[in-house]
């Protein structure tokens, strides 16, 4: 078995509307969510064993928090670049380089192709917007990652900040 966790970044700031996208720090609300987010994940028993982000700042801010909770090495969070601003497509070519020893996978990254390849993986839920910091977990039925697409997949749990 598989399990995937895709994590949207933590809120980001917009004070500064001149920054480039790719370089927005996460804000206040941003820093506090993501380690909330990262111990709801504990108290779950769902630890990822390899982290994958985007490049940009506020996906490896959020990673880096997330993992400095989940005591993991903040070095060896994998960068992707295709991650950034990708489409859902996108997510199974990352998926299927994953190495098959690792069984359960967070990838951190933005939307809209994070909402749209939950939509694509399950028909269990219909998911409008993954929020900051929302976690949608599917778990595949099979031993190889380049298989996950085919496999038979179950839905676990959507959680997000504001889901009390």
């Amino acid at each position: 078995m598989k399990t995937l966790l895709l994590i949207r970044h933590a809120k980001s700031s917009w004070t500064n509307p001149d920054m480039d996208d790719f370089d927005r720090p996460l804000n206040k609300r941003g820093k506090q969510n993501a380690p909330e987010m990262a111990s709801r994940l504990i108290t779950r028993g769902m630890v990822p064993e390899l982290i994958i982000a985007s490049p940009a700042k506020r996906t490896r801010s959020t990673a880096k928090i997330m993992a400095d909770e989940w005591k993991y090495p903040k070095q060896a969070i994998l960068l992707e670049e295709e991650l950034y601003l990708c489409y859902a497509s996108t997510f199974l070519k990352v998926i299927t380089k994953i190495d098959d020893d690792f069984s359960a996978v967070a990838i951190f990254a933005h939307n809209p192709g994070i909402t749209d390849f939950a939509n694509y993986l399950t028909e269990e839920i219909r998911i409008d917007n993954v929020p900051t910091t929302g976690i949608f977990a599917i778990q595949a039925d099979t031993d190889c990652w380049k298989d996950f697409d085919l496999a038979k997949k179950k839905f676990l749990f959507f959680d997000y900040p504001r889901n009390n």
